[in-house]
């Protein structure tokens, strides 16, 4: 039975400050593997960097990071997955937010990427940070076991790709072309937003060769942590303003699109994330006092204002 978010040890000030530092280091990580250069390409890694450094709560790589940690993993390693985990989550908020995509000029509070720079740009940098992604992985500083790169390429490659990330994109384009229901909904946001999610769980595992036990757990976290996620990011739409939020609100009612917030109504939908995030902290029971961070994350993202 589904529990509520509720928990009362949650202390907000504590995890806001793990989270803070879990950003802190990937920033770190991301600054050093995506270096500036000299040259005509210079004004790409411009790009680049200013996409993907300086801004983001880092959720995904907070789950990497602490997933991780579940299985002893070492932090170095495991913080240049999570950075390649970002780098793919970044790639796709620069394309997302193009002109003949969602069309939009602020992220995170300040102007879009092609907006600073222009179109071509862009899409240039979004192209630069999935290729550095994937060259990340694959590198033997990430694990000295091939075997576990390989399964990490594999994961993000499907998590990002038509059966994922990109696929989900898709479906949102057309989307506002039917009427969607409940479960075409969450079909579409398991794969846009809850693919990268996943996997950004699931490395934490890879990396410590975990048992699928473990795995499932994991991944049944994940699952329902990304439903409350993205249920709270239509509540945000409706009900936040572009100023606390950092991007433009009230797009999805604006061009008539099926979310969990049309669907349920407000009250039903903010009860259901609730409902998601407890399951989520359930999935956790087996690791104890070492999964409490990823409780803590449960907990936090449907209560976030932005």
């Amino acid at each position: 039975m589904a529990t509520s978010s509720q928990n009362s040890n949650f202390n907000r000030k504590k995890f806001e400050a793990q989270l803070h530092n879990s950003a802190n280091e990937v920033e770190r990580t991301l600054d050093r593997l995506l270096k500036k250069v000299s040259g005509p390409e210079g004004r790409l890694m411009e790009a680049v960097r200013y996409a993907s450094l300086g801004g983001g709560k880092r959720i995904r790589p907070f789950l990497t990071l602490h997933t991780a940690a579940l299985f002893n993993v070492d932090a170095a390693q495991a913080a240049r997955v999570a950075a390649a985990i970002e780098m793919v989550h970044c790639y796709s908020l620069v394309h997302d937010d193009l002109p003949s995509m969602d069309d939009d000029d602020l992220r995170r509070g300040q102007p879009t990427c092609h907006i600073k720079f222009d179109d071509a740009t862009a899409i240039l940098a979004g192209d630069a940070l999935l290729a550095r992604a994937f060259e990340v992985l694959s590198n033997e500083q990430t694990h000295q076991d091939a075997a576990v790169r390989i399964e990490l390429v594999e994961a993000l490659a499907k998590a990002a790709g038509p059966q994922g990330m990109v696929g989900g994109q898709m479906l949102d384009l057309v989307a506002h072309q039917h009427n969607l229901d409940m479960s075409e909904v969450a079909r579409l946001q398991r794969m846009k937003t809850g693919a990268l999610i996943d996997v950004a769980c699931m490395a934490g595992g890879i990396l410590g060769k975990a048992t699928e036990h473990a795995r499932h757990m994991l991944h049944g976290y994940a699952r329902d942590l990304g439903l409350a996620f993205q249920i709270t990011d239509d509540l945000l739409d409706v009900e936040g303003n572009a100023e606390t939020v950092g991007k433009q609100t009230g797009k999805d009612a604006g061009q008539g699109k099926a979310t969990f917030v049309s669907l349920l109504g407000v009250d039903a939908a903010r009860e259901q994330a609730r409902l998601l995030s407890g399951q989520a902290q359930e999935h956790l029971a087996m690791f104890e006092k070492k999964g409490e961070p990823l409780r803590d994350l449960a907990h936090f993202v449907v209560e976030r204002l932005s």
